[in-house]
């Protein structure tokens, strides 16, 4: 089993910074891509950011010049530096783990994080 972590979140100002971070522990051989979840109230889950392996990223257009996402693979740890917030981006935000695999030939699985609140007043 393999467990989600996150950390970081908290109350900011408009223009403030947050920096969030998500660990992965358990039985893990390789993790294919790591990355961020939003859901605000009475919206749906949203894509914000994905880092791959390799180290390629992908960025929600709303977040693009303000989030910055990092990942240490040594320690299955992704990051998730957040600029400029503004009251728009208040919502929880999930870690996602994708495809990971537990020992080598077996299957990958998907898991999340239990989320953690960012909320940006104004």
């Amino acid at each position: 089993q393999v467990q989600l972590v996150e950390s970081g979140g908290g109350l900011v100002q408009t223009g403030g910074s947050l920096r969030l971070s998500c660990a992965a522990s358990g039985s893990i051989f390789s993790i294919n891509a790591m990355g961020w979840y939003r859901q605000a109230p009475g919206k749906e889950r949203e894509l914000v950011t994905v880092i791959t392996s390799g180290g390629g990223t992908m960025y929600a257009d709303s977040v693009k010049g303000r989030f910055t996402v990092s990942r240490d693979n040594a320690k299955n740890t992704v990051y998730l530096q957040m600029n400029s917030l503004k009251p728009e981006d208040t919502a929880v935000y999930y870690c996602n783990a994708e495809y990971v695999i537990g020992q080598p030939g077996e299957l990958g699985y998907d898991y999340w994080g239990q989320g953690t609140q960012v909320t940006v007043s104004s």
